[in-house]
């Protein structure tokens, strides 16, 4: 089977088809549009015109070789034209009815050694094969959208797929500059199987009202760096799509978390598919539109309309990486900060860190020396909690314990002024246990910062079913003065970002235990298939796989979920000493500094 692929053919001319073959005529490959479809047809001509003319004018292409490139997609209307492709890539609706009948025709189509690649991310690639009289030639060559920009390209084998016929399509799909990621036949593959359990996830959290659709977009977008927030990515992708990907994925694997949201099967029954219908999750100007317009559920201003404490001073409670962090986006806001911590030496030594770190930000321009120095003026540090008498807001960064946290919040209730509000920024114990230990409850709120405080954008704001309206508005007031962005959220474990991220962080350490892919497999899909930051193996070794488990811990007793129970292989290396970064060893070795 080893064959060049100079002719190819592509069955489906929608967004996906079109992208595709964009993809292999800039390639130099003579490229067969198949679509019963004629204006499908028409459009996807369209497209290759307008995008080659954007090429042209960018200084990417010459005009001679737009001129070539136009000339090599030829579209047709029936599958007898793809008679002499080496290579069919089909990518028409998801539905095994409607992808059989292709495979079957063209088996009675083209020669004995042409390959047949099918685009699907959600069926069962084995089940297509054994529709064809030659299954050890056909196989998946999944595609993501755009096809032009993505450089991932998912290659699955069935249990029935000759190696050459691999062999031959991975090279292919490095010679067209793409990423090519080998994986077996299970739905959803690595980077579709790890998303849209994520996808969901969020699709529920939005159905039980725990959050708003902005904040709940806004938190992943700011708190992991993903290019969009979930809702809007399956407005994105097809509400419809995405419920058919879920259904799929939950047929093979009976996991809760891979049922679909019924909030999905509404909207699709409604035909509010998302972007292409004009409204999904959020509306969209017009149908095909990205622009987002105002509706019923847009929030107008603050929630309660109750105003919030004045805050002068605020006080921060820890000396580690996070207290020095949050008192440094304080003081750089003006406030003044009174920063306390177990002994006098230790606190001395947090002001020295934020030193150093407004030190690095003048050496990178940043920041003037004049406004290091006054920044620093405003930082008082203390050696007892005592000093926080007269502070408007105390924020406690101390160990992730809630006995510690419960005896801090106790002498803070001591301490503090009455009217001084209470903030935890605890990412997965329940406030309201913090709460408790003073005699008010309604002035202590989440405050959840992410680490490094001074970069991160996002803080979670958590109010407990006891927080005082004016105290929550008193701390989304202050997100604002410190140029964070506030999402409010319940208290219940994991908030948004946690609750979403870690079991996407479980799922994909299940892949590794099952052999269905590498660790760098799995890390580059997600990177180059669903734009993510760093991939989840990175992201687990930086994060601390100790600090994982006892998030996945938590997790996994607040919703009792199966599916939420952490992989045995991350307790494994947990109880081995192997915990990311810093001690030298997680899923991957590390340097140690």
């Amino acid at each position: 089977m080893d064959t060049p692929f100079t002719t190819i053919a592509v069955v489906g001319l929608g967004t996906m088809g079109t992208g595709i073959a964009e993809v292999l005529a800039r390639a130099g490959r003579e490229v067969i549009g198949i679509d019963i479809d004629q204006a499908a047809a028409r459009r996807a001509v369209a497209s290759l015109e307008a995008s080659t003319a954007r090429a042209v004018r960018r200084e990417r292409l010459t005009e001679r070789e737009r001129g070539d490139v136009l000339a090599r997609f030829r579209t047709f209307s029936d599958l007898s034209a793809a008679a002499d492709a080496e290579l069919v890539i089909e990518v028409v609706p998801e539905s095994y009815e409607i992808k059989q009948q292709v495979i079957r025709e063209l088996d009675a189509v083209v020669a004995p050694g042409a390959i047949l690649a099918t685009g699907t991310n959600a069926l069962s690639v084995t089940r297509l094969a054994a529709e064809s009289l030659r299954p050890e030639r056909v196989l998946g060559l999944h595609f993501f959208n755009p096809a032009p920009a993505m450089k991932l390209v998912e290659v699955v084998s069935s249990v029935l797929t000759a190696p050459p016929a691999v062999e031959a399509v991975t090279a292919l799909a490095r010679e067209l500059g793409k990423e090519p990621v080998a994986v077996g036949d299970r739905p959803g593959f690595v980077a579709d199987g790890l998303l849209f359990g994520y996808l969901n996830q969020a699709a529920a959290m939005y159905e039980a009202n725990y959050a708003s659709r902005e904040d709940i977009d806004a938190a992943m977008r700011l708190g992991c760096g993903l290019p969009m927030g979930p809702l809007a990515l399956l407005d994105l992708i097809g509400i419809d799509t995405a419920r058919t990907v879920l259904e799929a994925m939950y047929a093979a694997s009976h996991d809760r978390l891979h049922a679909p949201a019924p909030v999905l099967g509404q909207l699709s029954e409604a035909g509010l598919t998302g972007r292409k219908a004009g409204r999904g999750f959020y509306t969209y100007a017009a149908p095909g539109s990205q622009e987002v317009v105002p509706d019923a559920r847009t929030p107008h201003g603050s929630a309660s309309g109750v105003p919030g404490r004045t805050v002068a001073a605020v006080g921060v409670a820890g000396s580690g990486t996070m207290a020095s962090g949050i008192a440094e986006v304080f003081a750089k806001a003006g406030y003044a900060v009174v920063l306390a911590a177990r002994s006098q030496e230790k606190a001395d030594a947090a002001k020295g860190r934020i030193a150093a770190s407004l030190e690095r930000s003048v050496a990178k321009g940043r920041l003037t020396a004049e406004a290091r120095d006054e920044t620093l003026a405003r930082i008082a540090p203390a050696g007892s909690l005592d000093a926080f008498a007269e502070v408007d807001l105390a924020v406690e960064a101390v160990a992730e314990d809630l006995l510690v946290k419960q005896q801090l919040f106790a002498t803070l209730d001591k301490v503090c002024k009455p009217g001084a509000v209470l903030a935890t920024t605890t990412s997965s114990l329940p406030v309201v246990s913090v709460a408790r230990a003073t005699s008010r409850p309604g002035d202590v709120v989440g405050m959840h910062f992410f680490n490094p405080a001074p970069a991160m954008k996002l803080v979670e704001v958590v109010r407990t079913v006891l927080t005082a309206d004016d105290a929550h508005a008193t701390v989304r007031e202050v997100c604002a003065k410190v140029r964070k962005h506030p999402v409010d959220c319940g208290d219940r474990a994991g908030f948004i970002v946690n609750a979403l991220l870690f079991p996407y962080l479980n799922n994909a350490i299940k892949m590794v235990e099952e052999h269905y892919a590498t660790l760098d497999d799995i890390d580059a899909a997600m990177k180059l298939g669903g734009g993510y930051p760093m991939g989840p193996f990175e992201l687990l070794d930086v994060v601390g796989l100790d600090v994982s488990l006892a998030i996945e811990k938590v997790l996994h007793q607040e919703f009792r979920d199966p599916g939420l129970a952490p992989a045995p292989l991350l307790e494994h290396l947990v109880a081995a000493g192997c915990l990311g970064r810093k001690t030298g060893r997680g899923f991957r070795e590390h340097t140690r500094r």
